[in-house]
């Protein structure tokens, strides 16, 4: 049924009376809008999984030992790089509101100090990352996987900054609608990330044998080569004049404080998951070498496939944002259940497919038979998983698009850290039920984790939000 426009007139800006970004006038076209801007985010979202997928793949085929080392390194590297984009988030949220409300030059300079935050997080993630084999060893990892995955970790070092220099350029085009130019940087780089790959983790072309490290290493090139290639684009593709990228920032400071005040409380709620999945793969990597190779195999396609949902979280944060910055209520709030019901398509598929062949995912990790038994068993849990996932990651974005901050924080603090990690910690370790019962934690915590998102959308969506 078509809803109804917003009577309001747009807030006028300076960049004009009217908003770029018009109001939608039926459901179908509040699905086309977000359908039309949601592929390109998957795909970009989806090929940083799939660089770590090809490199799970690759480093399996060199052995059980090389694959637990990879597993363990991740837990440091996924923290900061998921941290790290939730600081970034707020270029997307502050740039879709801007273009929404028709003030370009605004967005020129929310990139702009996107760019220096990210330079000054990236080399500090880089210099912590330098510490990886004192750091698994305090983890409580056994003396010979925090050596082998502290060289992982050393690897992913050298590409850390480049990583949140590519997620500041495009996290700005993704507010502005432009994803594009993501998605094709993208899919040339995971080509370059397993030529690379073929040649350090096996040592071919009279290269050194790498193993695991090799793979990091393949990874973080790849990921400067992502930041170029977008640097190169926004010089030479976008309007210098419009969005005021030679503008001088001279009394702009305000901009910058506004995206660490979004992005510091937005970090602090995107690590509270993912530190509480981190710890629970530390608590795989107690259960042994197996068990952690098959909880990373289950998790790494559950990440594979949760990129999709999340490309639906940052359409859904940019519809919402739009509509909040032309005074919309309406359209924020079809926004945000439009793409909460999309997000079931994606995942029920998902599901399906890991419950009917699971052997086939599997088997694109890892032909170890020591591995297989352990990986097949985590996997049966990822259906379960896959999908409230998915769903508490748009209703996330919905209630990012909108800039609210601490309640969903609270509700990842009492999900994650109230619930599901000690769920996993008594039923995976102390009562010895492996990578599976962690995997069932995990979900219990993501579904009451949806639960009160949806809520917490639901009161925002029934007020009026002004713009950030």
């Amino acid at each position: 049924m078509p809803d109804q426009p917003d009577s309001r007139p747009a807030r006028p800006s300076p960049a004009g009376p009217t908003s770029l970004r018009p109001p939608a006038v039926s459901l179908r076209e509040h699905i086309n809008r977000t359908v039309a801007l949601a592929p390109a985010v998957m795909l970009a979202r989806l090929g940083l999984v799939v660089m770590i997928t090809v490199d799970t793949a690759m480093v399996g085929r060199a052995g059980g030992a090389e694959l637990a080392a990879y597993s363990i390194s991740m837990v440091p590297q996924i923290i900061m790089v998921t941290i790290g984009a939730a600081m970034l988030t707020g270029t997307v949220v502050l740039a879709a509101q801007a273009d929404g409300a028709g003030e370009a030059v605004r967005g020129g300079i929310i990139l702009r100090y996107a760019l220096l935050i990210a330079a000054v997080m990236g080399s500090l993630f880089a210099a912590l990352l330098t510490q990886g084999e004192p750091l698994l060893l305090a983890l409580g990892q056994s003396a010979e996987l925090a050596e082998s995955g502290g060289r992982v970790i050393a690897m992913w070092a050298v590409g850390m900054p480049a990583l949140t220099l590519f997620m500041a350029t495009s996290f700005f085009l993704e507010g502005l609608s432009r994803p594009r130019a993501g998605m094709i940087v993208m899919l040339g780089a995971n080509l370059l990330n397993a030529a690379l790959n073929w040649l350090l983790v096996y040592g071919n072309a009279g290269l050194p044998e790498m193993g695991a490290a090799g793979a990091a290493l393949a990874t973080s090139i790849a990921r400067w080569v992502m930041f170029f290639a977008m640097a190169a684009y926004i010089w030479f593709g976008i309007d210098h004049a419009r969005y005021g990228l030679r503008r001088s920032l001279h009394g702009e400071w305000a901009t910058a404080k506004r995206l660490i005040a979004l992005g510091a409380p937005f970090g602090l709620g995107i690590g509270l998951e993912t530190t509480a999945f981190a710890t629970i793969a530390t608590f795989a990597g107690w259960l042994g070498a197996m068990p952690l190779a098959a909880y990373h195999t289950a998790i790494n396609f559950n990440a594979l496939i949760y990129m999709l949902a999340l490309g639906l979280s940052t359409a859904t944060a940019v519809r919402v944002g739009n509509a909040i910055g032309r005074n919309d209520q309406t359209g924020m709030r079809i926004a945000g259940w439009v793409g909460t019901g999309l997000v079931l398509v994606p995942m029920g598929l998902a599901a399906l497919f890991v419950f009917l062949v699971p052997e086939v995912v599997v088997g694109f990790y890892t032909n170890d038979p020591m591995v297989v038994p352990f990986a097949l068993a985590a996997l049966a849990v990822i259906p379960a998983v896959c999908i409230t996932d998915g769903v508490q990651a748009v209703l996330l974005g919905a209630v990012r698009g909108a800039a609210d901050i601490w309640i969903p924080n609270a509700i990842y603090a009492g999900s994650f850290w109230i619930i599901g990690v000690p769920l996993a910690w008594w039923w995976g370790v102390a009562h010895q039920g492996g990578a599976p019962a962690l995997l069932w934690a995990a979900a219990v915590g993501l579904t009451i984790s949806a639960v009160l998102l949806a809520w917490r959308f639901h009161a925002l969506s029934r007020r009026l939000i002004a713009p950030a």
